[in-house]
């Protein structure tokens, strides 16, 4: 039996009892309910104040290697019979994990009220119980909404309005007019609201020529500058919505981009200008989307998938990492491979692919004894 602390270690402990955790996260507790749980842990580096995340038997099996009294458990498991003094155990183990680290994530230092070196517009509103880091700056009439969080270094454009128990980590860039709903998260470096890549030629560029043709350019090389097309619109974000370090939302030309609520957006994705995103949506890391595309609800795009400008894809899209979306996607596809199609025909394309040497050397073969057979012997016109 593992060592538990004493009486008045645990009484100075930060943290959660076992039993608080249950209540949290709505499972079934079993054993010593008081056990004082600090953090979470691997089964084989818990120590006595961390739960162990043993949801699987082959994660339980490591438990030995451990100093943990308590586990996150698979259904079951003996705690017992693992040296385990309190478990916990839940039907769904990784949506409990969601929120057993919500419960122990301390979150960004950030000390409550407003840093002395904050600059900050007279006109600025900030709501009650907001926390400003250092080094943070905030343009005229800004709104932040009541509770948010503002780490160092985070500077917000003018006009810009931010809902309550918001979370900018440090080095967030918002544009000017950019307005986003409540329980908003940035982490660090996203830049939201950053001018739209839109430029124009004085005459058709060879670019638009071979748009229109597929592929046929007939203009001759000449010199010529691009010119920008300013963007006049801004970005609109919903409620609980995550956007991820580096990444970066452009302003809509003239509309707002869009982005619905519920959206979790990872690092280094690229929302174009004009782009409208739908609620609930899942963007992996390096998703690129063109400007003035449409995503519908529910739609999960994996790593390093690109998404044409100006098409559709419909709700309940799933495309698998490294796709390249050309044309509209209908709602429900599964799509895979670049071009993207439906991904069953993909793998069976895949498939053949595969199969194309092993065929072309029978194919030769054949030809061969072909070419051989239909060569005359020696003497047949004699």
């Amino acid at each position: 039996m593992h060592d538990a602390p004493d009486a008045a270690e645990t009484a100075a402990m930060p943290g959660f009892s076992l039993g608080e955790l249950a209540k949290a996260l709505g499972a079934r507790l079993e054993g010593d309910g008081g056990l004082r749980i600090t953090g979470a842990a691997e089964p084989q580096d818990a120590g006595p104040d961390r739960i162990a995340l043993a949801m699987k038997p082959e994660y339980a099996a490591r438990l030995a290697e451990g100093r943990a009294l308590a586990a996150l458990l698979h259904d079951g498991a003996d705690w017992r019979a693992l040296g385990l003094r309190g478990a916990l155990f839940v039907p769904r183990p990784r949506f409990a994990m969601a929120h057993l680290t919500r419960a122990l994530d301390p979150g960004p230092d950030i000390a409550p009220g407003i840093h002395p070196t904050a600059v900050i517009d007279p006109s600025a509103e900030i709501g009650d119980g907001a926390a400003i880091g250092p080094l943070v700056v905030i343009g005229a009439a800004v709104r932040i909404g009541a509770r948010a969080r503002i780490a160092a270094h985070c500077s917000i454009g003018a006009g810009a309005e931010i809902g309550p128990d918001a979370l900018l980590h440090a080095g967030v860039r918002l544009g000017a007019r950019v307005r986003i709903g409540a329980r908003f998260i940035a982490q660090p470096g996203a830049v939201i609201g950053g001018d739209g890549f839109s430029f124009v030629t004085p005459d058709k560029s060879a670019v638009e020529q071979m748009r229109e043709t597929l592929g046929q350019v007939s203009i001759p090389p000449r010199a010529q500058g691009w010119t920008r097309i300013h963007s006049l619109g801004s970005v609109q974000i919903g409620d609980d919505v995550e956007i991820g370090a580096n990444s970066t939302i452009d302003r809509g030309t003239i509309r707002d981009t869009e982005i619905g609520s519920g959206t979790r957006i990872d690092n280094l994705v690229h929302v174009g200008h004009n782009v409208r995103i739908g609620r609930d949506c899942m963007l992996c890391g390096q998703v690129g989307i063109a400007g003035s595309a449409v995503i519908g609800d529910r739609v999960v795009l994996g790593g390093q998938v690109g998404v044409n400008d100006n098409i559709h894809v419909g709700n309940d899209v799933i495309a698998a990492g490294g796709s390249d979306i050309y044309t509209n996607a209908p709602a429900g596809r599964v799509l895979m491979g670049s071009p993207a199609i439906r991904m069953e025909q993909q793998l069976e394309t895949y498939k053949a692919l595969r199969r194309l040497p092993r065929l072309l050397r029978r194919l030769e073969a054949a030809e061969k004894a072909a070419r051989h057979k239909s060569v005359p012997k020696t003497g047949d016109n004699d």
